[in-house]
């Protein structure tokens, strides 16, 4: 009986080894069969939208921008995991373009700007970047408007070359070392050899699943508009490229806003900062309104009624903040405007320091 039953389990071993070799050989059959689908439509959805812009060679990188209108010279920086054509939509580049040009740019990674690889694209390295791009366009001392993870490479950007920006409107911006959740989901998505095999697999898959319920997150609690992902193709956010890009600056964000942080109140350009009051995205109290409080010459408008999209939700709000940004930057400034003016001026605008405007549109129930 002994001797059998050794047997058994001796014969079991080579079966339980066939069954392994067999279900690795499926489970490779299947990442490659995906990897190759997702492979083919990335390129047909390069395809089917090819830039509308023009593009210029910086530093290795092919950058594809746009410019609309005539007047100051207005630089538009998108957030993450969107791209240019997300503030086309909007409509707000289509009516700053009646008294600016506006400046659009892909950042690199996103629509149809190169991400290389042989640096680590962080806020900072993404401002000196566009900085030099600005300047070849004749861009000398420009307007930069930024929303969410745009927001930061224009603060950056400021910080860097302060002679080389007029002023700032930061829009939904994250600011502060604080625990964002989707940059610890996407952390492993940005590394080298396990991200790749990830976006041409597991996260090409469940980006796909998960894209609704992003987007109507951002939205909220307004409707995403029912043409959104017209606007901005569907399968260009999804390329591996772009989720790519997208993972690198979510994990990246909370280290670097640790460095730049520090680094606000030496900002001496005119900022206005905007979020959305209902943004369930990166809250306005934590980043915007404690933003605003710190800089020394800066104002601050909350928007009832709209979330993290706030551009969306409230073109006439963002458009004045750039006129009175551009009326700031043209005033001198008098020898006492200190730090302590700016807060009693900001504490002034509402009893509760927020200043608010009702965004038109479908507002909360």
């Amino acid at each position: 009986m002994e001797d059998a039953t050794m047997a058994d389990l001796f014969g079991e071993a080579p079966a339980r080894s066939s069954r392994w070799r067999g279900g690795l050989l499926v489970a490779g059959a299947l990442a490659g069969a995906t990897a190759a689908w997702v492979h083919e439509r990335a390129r047909r959805a390069e395809r089917e939208h090819p830039p509308t812009g023009r593009f210029m060679h910086l530093d290795g990188v092919r950058l594809h921008y746009q410019t609309w209108g005539s007047g100051p010279d207005l630089a538009l920086l998108h957030g993450n995991a969107f791209y240019s054509a997300d503030l086309l939509a909007s409509g707000l580049v289509q009516r700053l373009a009646r008294d600016y040009r506006v400046i659009l740019f892909d950042r690199p990674g996103f629509g149809h700007s190169s991400r290389p690889r042989d640096r680590l694209w962080t806020p900072r390295a993404q401002a000196a970047l566009l900085h030099r791009a600005l300047g070849a366009l004749g861009a000398d001392r420009p307007l930069v408007l930024g929303h969410s993870l745009g927001a930061l490479v224009a603060l950056a950007m400021a910080l860097d070359y302060p002679a080389s920006v007029a002023g700032l409107v930061l829009a939904s911006g994250y600011y502060y070392p604080t625990l964002y959740g989707p940059s610890l989901m996407v952390a492993p998505v940005a590394l080298p050899v396990l991200g790749d095999a990830m976006r041409y697999t597991v996260s090409a898959v469940s980006a796909r699943l998960l894209l609704g319920h992003t987007v109507r997150q951002a939205f909220a609690p307004r409707e995403v508009p029912p043409d959104f992902f017209q606007q901005l193709a569907r399968e260009l956010l999804l390329r591996p490229s772009q989720l790519r890009a997208a993972a690198e600056d979510g994990a990246l964000m909370l280290p670097q806003v640790r460095l730049l942080a520090p680094r606000y109140p030496q900002l001496r350009v005119p900022v206005a900062v905007l979020a959305g009051a209902h943004d369930r995205v990166v809250d306005p109290d934590t980043h915007s309104r404690r933003l605003a409080a710190e800089l020394p010459h800066s104002r601050l408008h909350i928007v009832r009624g709209a979330g993290h999209m706030v551009h969306h939700a409230a073109q006439e709000a963002v458009e004045e903040q750039v006129r009175a940004v551009l009326e700031d930057a043209r005033r001198p400034r008098p020898p006492g405007d200190t730090q302590a003016a700016a807060r009693a001026q900001l504490d002034a605008l509402a009893p509760d320091g927020l200043a608010t405007v009702t965004a038109s549109g479908n507002p909360p129930a």
